[in-house]
């Protein structure tokens, strides 16, 4: 110990203490970093660097671990996501990145599932229509065939196609991204994949052959904040000088490029079973705590997109008064510290606690207040 008290920012800045029972989310500020990678991005803090070769160091890392051609950083991957549309439609001419984000002359018509037009903050179509081209939403919200993808291709003048992986997404009706990567292909038309929480599948949504895929760093990478791009080697190249263009707002700093490349490595060298063996045994711990009350359904909810890990699931039997969904929810969030939990179903009855980012002794306390609720 050198003897140096720990500083307290929520003390400093007067902010509300968070218990985090929702998962890695951007409005709770992404994941805590680990030590490791918090070590190497505050290393590169006392540095300089020639930026393009920290990103071509960051190219070969992205390649090595996700079986990509190449990749780059990004501010983030809502930042990926526009700066991809752009690259896809200018490639590495660097006259049309500087006319960007006016779109004359250019493949501008960009197709998405109309059940893939989730808000994650904001509206996809917004980060589509960002870089200058146009949204075009194919099918309906609960169905979209290939049969109406490929009219929209036959249309002509399509830059891409952006496919979204996540559970905000509808989750039937729809073309599943091997589908919409091989009827692209026959047009010649790349697909970017937006797979913001799914870097645990980077590696196979890669292998489908996507022109681009896109995660973030800040997520289950447990980096510094940032958007991790791999795909075919000239998209990564068009996406990266659209540095000199209307990507100048959303580079990476050294410190989320240093961060994305150790979070690769990490996970690269990292025990996935022994993680997912620690997760269930917080889901345990959970349901373990909160038997035994009348007015409390348990269960337990597999990741919806395939991740290796749950979470558990609260069903208040009562849907109105003190003791419904909504009421836990606003009760647990009241005071400091706040805890939150996982909401995105509430209006189904039911919420979920996402334990990845709690201790133990985060989970005891949680689980005392839910039972304080229902007078347990």
């Amino acid at each position: 110990m050198d003897g140096k008290k720990s500083m307290d920012l929520f003390e400093k800045y007067g902010l509300t203490r968070v218990i985090n029972a929702c998962g890695k989310m951007t409005h709770l500020s992404g994941a805590i970093v680990l030590p490791e990678i918090a070590a190497e991005a505050s290393e590169s803090l006392k540095h300089f660097f020639v930026l393009d070769e920290l990103q071509a160091a960051a190219g070969r890392i992205i390649a090595e671990t996700t079986g990509a051609e190449s990749g780059c950083v990004t501010a983030c991957t809502s930042a990926g996501i526009t700066l991809s549309v752009a690259a896809c439609m200018t490639g590495t001419d660097i006259a049309q990145i500087l006319q960007l984000p006016d779109a004359t002359d250019m493949r501008n018509r960009v197709l998405i599932q109309k059940g893939h037009c989730i808000n994650y903050g904001n509206p996809i179509t917004q980060a589509i229509r960002l870089a200058g081209a146009t949204a075009v939403e194919v099918g309906v919200v609960n169905r979209c065939t290939l049969d109406e993808l490929r009219h929209e291709l036959e249309k002509g003048n399509v830059a891409a196609i952006v496919h979204v992986e996540s559970h905000h997404t509808v989750r039937y009706g729809w073309i599943k991204l091997p589908e919409v990567v091989r009827i692209a292909d026959e047009f010649d038309v790349p697909v970017i994949v937006d797979g913001a929480a799914q870097d645990q599948r980077l590696q196979e949504l890669v292998s489908t052959g996507a022109g681009l895929v896109i995660t973030s760093a800040h997520k289950y990478l447990c980096s510094t904040t940032a958007g991790i791009v791999a795909g075919r080697q000239e998209l990564v190249d068009a996406v990266y000088l659209q540095n000199r263009g209307i990507g100048r707002p959303m580079k990476a700093g050294k410190e989320a490029i240093v961060g994305a490349m150790a979070a690769l490595q990490y996970r690269a060298g990292q025990d996935m079973y022994a993680w997912t063996a620690e997760q269930d045994r917080k889901v345990e711990m959970i349901l373990e705590r909160l038997k035994g009350i009348e007015q409390l359904q348990l269960s337990v909810d597999p990741d919806p997109n395939g991740c290796p890990f749950s979470r558990v699931r609260l069903t208040p039997i009562a849907h109105t008064g003190n003791q419904s969904a909504v009421a836990l929810r606003d009760h647990l969030a009241a005071g400091n510290p706040t805890i939150v939990l996982r909401a995105h179903h509430i209006d189904e009855g039911y919420v979920n606690i996402d334990a990845i980012e709690m201790t133990d002794d985060e989970i005891e306390f949680v689980c005392q207040r839910i039972r304080e609720v229902f007078g347990k």
